[in-house]
């Protein structure tokens, strides 16, 4: 069985946007796929509530590693509100589409991303806290 994917997701998997690692980032997402063994890793940096930098390492197929570049595309620029938004479906649009064996790349796509900012989200209130505590021991 062979599967055809679109000129863009060949694009996007033989020469993909933002791949690496982002050192000290303000957010992780890991999400991962045990049936078919993919895993997605993404990294943000955040600028004034806007996405200013975001990374990915992708351990998985074509299709995988298209989706991962795609989402960083997506969102870099964006504030944590409107990167929230980006559903799997906008990622397969973005890309042309995907054969229906591969949609479930789009959605390890969505939930690292949505992994990346719950993560940030979770340290900033930290941070708040101890800024919080620090204060009020002064």
């Amino acid at each position: 069985m062979s599967i055809q994917y679109g000129e863009k997701v060949m694009e996007h998997f033989l020469h993909p946007r933002n791949m690496g690692e982002i050192p000290d980032p303000d957010g992780v997402g890991e999400v991962g796929n045990p049936v078919c063994g993919d895993v997605m890793k993404l990294m943000i940096k955040v600028e004034d509530g806007r996405i200013a930098d975001i990374k990915f390492q992708t351990f998985g197929c074509g299709a995988a590693i298209a989706t991962s570049s795609m989402v960083t595309e997506l969102v870099k620029g964006k504030t944590l509100d409107e990167a929230e938004k980006i559903s799997n479906r906008a990622v397969v649009e973005a890309l042309g589409g995907l054969p229906p064996v591969k949609l479930h790349c789009s959605v390890l796509a969505e939930e690292a991303l949505k992994a990346a900012i719950e993560d940030y989200h979770r340290k900033h209130q930290q941070d708040k806290s101890l800024n919080r505590d620090t204060q009020n021991l002064k």
